[in-house]
């Protein structure tokens, strides 16, 4: 796995979690990176994405105004950090970091993924 998920947790709604991708060997940095996430019996979807120097982002509608993708993208590093703010149950779910020549709203699926990491937010 090239890509590295971490940061899910648990967390009662209202709270905020972050997230974030990280690519060790820097394969990506020329790459869009993002999110989807994944809940049992549903199509994977589309989160949040952002371009290899960060000036295009998109966000899926449902966490516009909660959500927030940035990069570093650096000599040394690549990392794309999700920060979850404002947390419903409805957010609960599998995320999963993922990296295209261009992602989108309109992006189901990707060329590249990391694994999965937990989501878990309570009424």
């Amino acid at each position: 796995v090239q890509l590295q998920a971490s940061g899910g947790g648990f967390v009662q709604a209202g709270g905020s979690l972050r997230l974030s991708c990280e690519d060790p060997g820097r394969i990506f940095r020329s790459y869009a990176m993002g999110w989807f996430r994944q809940v049992p019996g549903k199509q994977r979807e589309f989160v949040a994405s952002i371009n290899w120097n960060g000036d295009t982002i998109y966000y899926a509608d449902s966490v516009k105004g909660r959500f927030t993708i940035f990069r570093e993208n650096a000599k040394n590093t690549n990392t794309v950090t999700l920060q979850m703010n404002g947390l419903i149950p409805e957010d609960t779910a599998v995320y999963y970091c993922a990296a295209d020549s261009n992602i989108g709203p309109h992006s189901v699926v990707a060329s590249y993924w990391g694994q999965g990491t937990l989501v878990t937010v309570s009424s």
